[in-house]
């Protein structure tokens, strides 16, 4: 065997995930010199180059993209040995990792406390990204459990839907359609809209919906923040279509408007899933059963 460590197999992925030397050690906690070091030694323990310089942000060499590529499933076959060996220790402490698409970070910080007064020996790790970005994290094995908005259809997973989640169209208060009643979908068509980025849930639902009524989608701007979007709605640059769950306070408050539109609210749910073949540990099974079986009611109650 080749005189390598799993901390540098770590900090490979992270400078091969964030292109980045900078970022890969605020990830993880360390300093530049010492990823550059991790990332010197792995090399030198393999005799070639996996990294190198593109402009201003790090590359992978050919076989570094191949060293990713088996890296990756490696780990994912570590984490099921941890679960395999957390099953003699039990729920009492553990830790998984959780990805959750963008918009549920409204509701999942808060499950976590919920969830960490039943379980303080657990320790979550929590990754936040758009959906695009959560399936290749789930594809890979690097995440125990994810939650999002629409169960996939193209990977062999568990899906199991645990909250509602209502979609509407948002706009800024004195807009001249805030007050109308049960309004006909085609009356959206030459309304300028904020929208998410590509790759996000949101996009993709909005784009079925406006699909379904044959209606054109008039892009004002794309954003890649929800916070972002709603900034631009109450400032008058459009409106916008988004999880309900994200804009409550807003709609409270005034600061924002929830279109009457017929067929609205579109409710779909928020789901948790993992891989079909995924040995869950204790920790990550306790926290699925969390959401299961109390998720809908706190979420209910904060969003």
């Amino acid at each position: 065997m080749r005189n390598y460590t799993l901390k540098q197999i770590q900090t490979f992925i992270a400078v091969a995930r964030h292109k980045s030397v900078s970022k890969a050690a605020e990830q993880l906690f360390v300093t530049q010199p010492a990823v550059s070091m991790q990332l010197r030694q792995l090399e030198d323990a393999f005799g070639l180059p996996l990294v190198e310089t593109v402009g201003r942000n790090i590359g992978l060499t050919g076989a570094g993209q191949e060293f990713l590529t088996h890296a990756i499933a490696a780990i994912g076959q570590l984490k099921d040995l941890e679960a395999l060996m957390a099953e003699h220790v039990g729920v009492r402490k553990g830790r998984f990792e959780l990805a959750v698409v963008s918009t549920a970070k409204y509701f999942v910080p808060m499950l976590l406390v919920q969830f960490a007064k039943l379980h303080p020996g657990i320790v979550v790790t929590l990754r936040v990204d758009n959906r695009e970005n959560v399936l290749g994290m789930l594809s890979r094995n690097e995440s125990d459990l994810v939650i999002m908005g629409r169960a996939p259809k193209n990977l062999d997973c568990e899906a199991i839907p645990f909250a509602t989640n209502p979609m509407g169209i948002v706009c800024a208060p004195d807009h001249p359609l805030s007050r109308r009643k049960r309004l006909a979908f085609d009356m959206l068509k030459d309304q300028a809209f904020v929208v998410r980025e590509p790759g996000s849930g949101t996009r993709a639902a909005m784009e079925r919906l406006f699909g379904q009524h044959e209606t054109p989608i008039n892009v004002a701007m794309e954003m890649p923040s929800n916070e972002t979007i709603k900034q631009a709605v109450m400032a008058g640059m459009g409106m916008s279509f988004l999880s309900l769950r994200t804009v409550r306070h807003e709609l409270a408050a005034g600061h924002l408007a929830l279109l009457d539109v017929t067929g609205m609210p579109l409710v779909g749910h928020w789901y948790v899933t993992h891989l079909s073949q995924k040995k869950l540990a204790p920790a990550a099974k306790a926290f699925k059963t969390f959401l299961i079986e109390q998720g809908s009611g706190f979420i209910d109650a904060w969003a």
